[in-house]
């Protein structure tokens, strides 16, 4: 039985990496395009994740809510936050520290 459960802990954490994994390309993926879209630099090309919690979706469902946080640039000198929200696999929210228009 002990090692059923061992298992069973083993695939859920194998599971969770690869989910994790998956949720930051996407993160990466969001962040990039809205930069893009605002003629913003993503700086470092990457994000890092900021909280991780369980909300329920539309219908009800139990999903991770994952929080990340990303650093960009209006004039590649001045760092400002952007902070997106994802639940499950879907952006849920996309905020951006306010800069100003070139």
């Amino acid at each position: 039985m002990s090692e059923m459960c061992a298992l069973l802990a083993t695939a859920l954490g194998v599971w969770f990496v690869i989910d994790a994994l998956r949720a930051r390309e996407t993160a990466v993926r969001i962040a990039r395009e809205a930069c893009k879209e605002y003629g913003l630099q993503l700086l470092d090309d990457t994000v890092h994740g900021a909280r991780l919690g369980i909300a329920r979706d539309a219908e009800g469902l139990a999903r991770l809510r994952r929080t990340f946080r990303f650093e960009f640039s209006e004039d590649g000198f001045n760092r400002r936050t952007g902070c997106l929200v994802m639940l499950g696999s879907q952006l849920e929210s996309l905020q951006l520290e306010p800069y100003r228009l070139a």
